[in-house]
């Protein structure tokens, strides 16, 4: 049974906060797995993800918004699913904040390229698949 997304074990909990890449699967308009590593801030139930408006991923967001997310450690595998809500501005200072702190100052805000619009994905955690314990 998976745990409700507010009740973690503690072991989750550190690793969200410690590790730097989930992989985000979202679903391409032919149906396919789109699976790509991100990084990622997670805050009350729900996983942050900045990228580039012009992702496949985001284009996969508008179309269905859908994904699954998963924690690099096979060992001790942690899986969510949920759905993707798309920031264009006006992003939570606490989350930039967050990001900020965990990648050594980064900027999510911040566009990489000229005529580039910086996104963020907001992710509730609808359920959870694995936490923390192999099946």
């Amino acid at each position: 049974m998976s745990p409700s997304p507010s009740v973690l074990p503690a072991d989750v909990e550190v690793r969200l906060g410690r590790e730097r890449n989930v992989w985000l699967c979202t679903v391409r308009r032919d149906g396919s797995p789109h699976l790509t590593p991100v990084w990622f801030v997670h805050i009350a139930g729900t996983w942050w993800i900045g990228t580039d408006g012009r992702s496949v991923k985001v284009r996969n967001v508008l179309a269905d918004p859908r994904v699954s997310l998963a924690l690099e450690g096979g060992d001790a595998p942690v899986v969510a699913e949920g759905a993707a809500r798309i920031h264009r501005d006006g992003f939570p200072s606490t989350v930039v904040e967050a990001f900020a702190s965990k990648y050594d100052g980064w900027d999510v805000s911040r566009q990489v390229d000229p005529g580039s619009e910086r996104v963020l994905l907001e992710i509730p955690v609808r359920r959870w698949l694995l936490a923390g314990t192999a099946q």
